[in-house]
């Protein structure tokens, strides 16, 4: 909840709504998965173990997530379907993040550094513009004053 308050006052009062509907990041993942010729729902689960828990992903799991209808998210869940997808951890839990809870988490500032990755998570659609004390936040901890701005303003 305190993060809505801080984006609240950080736009002055005017946050919108989550703007829910507005793509399937996760469900499009999966579908491209199935996208090559002989690829099934089946072979997809087979792959799709999680290498630290062993949980296995079933077919009609997949079916699911590919038909845009919501599964229960564990952190198990997560990683097989990043092992069966073939992709990076943090590609899949940025995509079920920005589907199933309806934020975005990227780097709207473009500060991130070959040495630090700046991710900053926020609702669909806001930009650097809509978040200056997030950006005067990362302009401190860029200059070596990393005093956090006075936020009871």
């Amino acid at each position: 909840m305190s993060a809505f308050v801080f984006l609240d006052k950080n736009r002055g009062g005017t946050v919108a709504e989550s703007q829910e509907g507005t793509g399937t990041p996760f469900a499009d993942l999966v579908r491209e998965a199935l996208k090559p010729k002989g690829m099934t729902y089946r072979k997809l689960a087979e792959r799709s173990v999680d290498p630290q828990a062993g949980h296995k992903i079933s077919p009609s799991t997949i079916w699911k997530v590919a038909d845009g209808q919501p599964i229960r998210i564990e952190k198990k869940v997560v990683r097989a379907f990043a092992a069966g997808l073939g992709l990076p951890l943090r590609t899949v839990q940025l995509a079920v993040a920005e589907e199933y809870v309806g934020m975005v988490a990227d780097d709207p500032f473009q500060a991130s550094t070959p040495e630090a990755t700046v991710v900053v998570a926020h609702v669909p659609g806001l930009t650097a513009g809509d978040m200056p004390k997030v950006g005067e936040l990362l302009s401190r901890f860029a200059s070596g004053n990393d005093s956090a701005p006075n936020s009871r303003g």
